[in-house]
């Protein structure tokens, strides 16, 4: 996700004319199996926030939590969150939507801090067609080169494409045969056939709150597709809040609802799903070599 205003603008814009259901909520469900929240924004909560939200996520089984890198002015603080939370760890790229503010120095600051043990990957790196707050030719320079990183630092990526599957699968086919690690296409709302693209080349696709807003039918035929080996689960919070607390802030806590619904589009026992998405996770993220 970009900067917090820009971020706004996204999540509005996202399935924007759904009816926001203003009942009674139900209770978070809670499931025996743990599970890894891999996309989030905690660096966009004040810290009262932030550590509520940490216990509220903890509460509901939510075991682990990623929170990423964007651009050059949160790629410090979200080397401080993985440093003082124990069950938070992070990213290092820069979004689309900054890649004007790509420098040198900012190539060797994620390079030096994707070092750190609690580092886990490359991004969130791709390309926005959707907005274009930086010029394209901008944008597919500086993904290009932040999946050099990738390749020189043996890490998988977190790829945000918008409305750019061409381009997307163009650079990724030239940059795939020297990537040892995969990673995962974040907020998957692209083209089956872009879809179908990156799971052949092994990468995770991951689905967040989207899939649960009714107008998404095209999110849930792509969770449909998907095997469940290469589905990874997400929150990208503080957006994207799913039903049945779309319209709140949203939370890593808000994780199970996601599950549930991936687990239903699948035909399956949620916790038949979790313990798989708990490998997945654990295989793109920490088990690499």
């Amino acid at each position: 996700m970009p900067s917090q205003p820009e971020a706004l603008q996204y999540a509005a814009s996202c399935y924007a004319n759904e009816p926001i259901e203003m009942s009674k909520k139900p209770a978070i469900p809670v499931f025996h199996h743990p599970i890894i929240e891999t996309h989030c924004h905690l660096d966009y909560l004040e810290s009262e926030a932030l550590q509520a939200a940490l216990e509220s996520a903890k509460a509901v089984n939510i075991e682990r939590i990623i929170t990423i890198g964007v651009s050059p002015d949160n790629l410090e603080k979200v080397m401080q969150l993985a440093q003082s939370h124990e069950q938070v760890w992070g990213t290092q790229g820069i979004h689309p939507h900054d890649a004007k503010e790509y420098s040198p120095a900012v190539d060797v600051q994620i390079r030096t801090n994707a070092q750190h043990p609690k580092m886990l990957a490359i991004g969130e790196i791709g390309l926005d067609y959707y907005y274009e707050h930086s010029d394209r030719a901008v944008q597919r320079q500086v993904f290009e080169s932040q999946l050099q990183i990738a390749i020189d630092l043996n890490l998988p990526v977190v790829i945000h494409t918008r409305e750019a599957d061409e381009d997307t699968q163009a650079i990724l086919q030239n940059f795939v045969g020297l990537m040892k690690q995969r990673g995962v296409i974040h907020s998957f709302t692209s083209s089956q056939v872009l879809a179908e693209y990156c799971l052949t080349e092994g990468f995770c696709l991951g689905f967040n709150g989207i899939s649960t807003f009714k107008p998404a039918e095209n999110v849930r035929e792509i969770i449909s597709l998907t095997p469940v080996e290469q589905i990874l689960l997400e929150t990208d919070a503080p957006y994207l809040t799913p039903v049945p607390y779309r319209g709140q802030k949203n939370e890593p806590k808000y994780l199970p609802f996601i599950a549930e619904q991936v687990a239903r589009v699948k035909g399956l026992a949620v916790e038949a799903l979790l313990p798989q998405v708990w490998g997945n996770s654990l295989r793109v993220f920490w088990e690499h070599s």
